[in-house]
């Protein structure tokens, strides 16, 4: 079997590994398709290793080719998600025992009933890869508590900030910005359901929010009346800016990841009772997200597709190119 294994920092490999020996509780998914994402740039660039190599792969989708006695739910021949995290087996793709780049995957304890969710007739399984990390986008909107009637603001339009505005536009709210530096990006939000986009390299973000979304009230001159704003970017300065330039009772979730310490200033948290609140995976129900992508077709957020053979080279869009939507390694069959 073949697997994309991390072996240290900037020491990825396709290595041929054991054939998996899964129990009772268990299910081998033969993997159609697993998208990369930013998290794997990260433990690639840091080697996130604890002793010794880890399989990489976590928003994958595929077949169901053997189940063990107790797992029900599913069936062989099931076109279904894997959901990565359980609340309770370990990660899948982020330092656990298992990874979705691999044509064959070991998903353990399927019994429980939170591995292995079907994916609706007519949905391609490329498409179907897409539950993950629109259940990330989806649980930032879950944390912001953003309602029709809001005033939001998304910066950052890689594929977690697309998918954030997908579940916005979703839910039926409209007023929705879309910050980001590309303009191909900034397309892609606009096709997702942004109202408006910027680049904050063309004009002064905070005086068009102020003429998008009007202004409201405070002590040292009126802010924009944006009421949310989702930091999907990782760019450290979107923390501090939100805080200074923020209304009164705004509220900031924060999904993108920040490795580094951010000075935050909290006498503004403070003045304008602001709150901030972290968003990390997915809503309660992980199928909340494959219902969503049958309702919306994503797959335009799709823009690059590879052979496993080629993962560096999709490695590489993602890191170097500001312009990519999601990147996805595809293996066998992926209808």
């Amino acid at each position: 079997m073949k697997q994309i294994m991390l072996h240290g920092p900037h020491d990825w490999r396709l290595d041929d590994i054991a054939e998996a020996q899964p129990g009772p509780r268990d299910a081998l998914v033969r993997i159609a398709a697993c998208g990369i994402c930013g998290t794997d740039v990260s433990y690639v660039h840091m080697g996130m290793t604890p002793g010794h190599p880890i399989p990489l792969g976590h928003e994958m989708a595929g077949v169901v080719e053997w189940l063990g006695s107790e797992v029900g739910g599913v069936a062989v021949g099931d076109r279904v998600v894997v959901c990565p995290s359980d609340g309770g087996q370990g990660p899948m793709g982020t330092g656990g025992g298992q990874g979705g780049l691999t044509p064959l995957l070991h998903v353990p304890d399927a019994a429980n009933g939170r591995r292995l969710y079907r994916v609706p007739d007519g949905m391609s399984l490329v498409t179907a890869a897409l539950a993950e990390p629109l259940a990330v986008g989806m649980q930032s909107v879950n944390q912001s508590e953003a309602k029709p009637g809001d005033k939001v603001v998304v910066f950052g339009c890689g594929p977690i900030g697309l998918m954030a505005l997908a579940t916005l536009a979703d839910r039926g709210v409209d007023d929705v910005v879309a910050i980001d530096l590309s303009p191909a990006r900034l397309a892609l939000a606009q096709e997702v359901g942004a109202a408006h986009v910027l680049d904050p390299t063309e004009v002064d973000v905070w005086e068009e929010l102020k003429r998008i979304h009007g202004t409201a009230p405070f002590m040292f001159g009126p802010t924009p009346a944006t009421d949310v704003f989702i930091e999907a970017s990782g760019a450290d300065s979107v923390i501090g800016d939100v805080l200074q330039n923020g209304r009164v009772d705004g509220r900031l979730v924060i999904v993108a990841l920040h490795y580094r310490p951010v000075e935050t200033n909290y006498v503004n948290l403070l003045m304008k009772q602001f709150t901030i609140r972290g968003s990390m995976e997915y809503p309660e129900r992980f199928e909340d997200a494959v219902e969503l992508l049958e309702r919306r077709d994503l797959s335009g957020l799709i823009t690059h597709t590879m052979p496993l053979e080629d993962f560096g080279e999709g490695l590489a869009v993602l890191e170097g190119s500001k312009d990519c939507g999601k990147v996805m390694i595809t293996m066998g069959d992926a209808q």
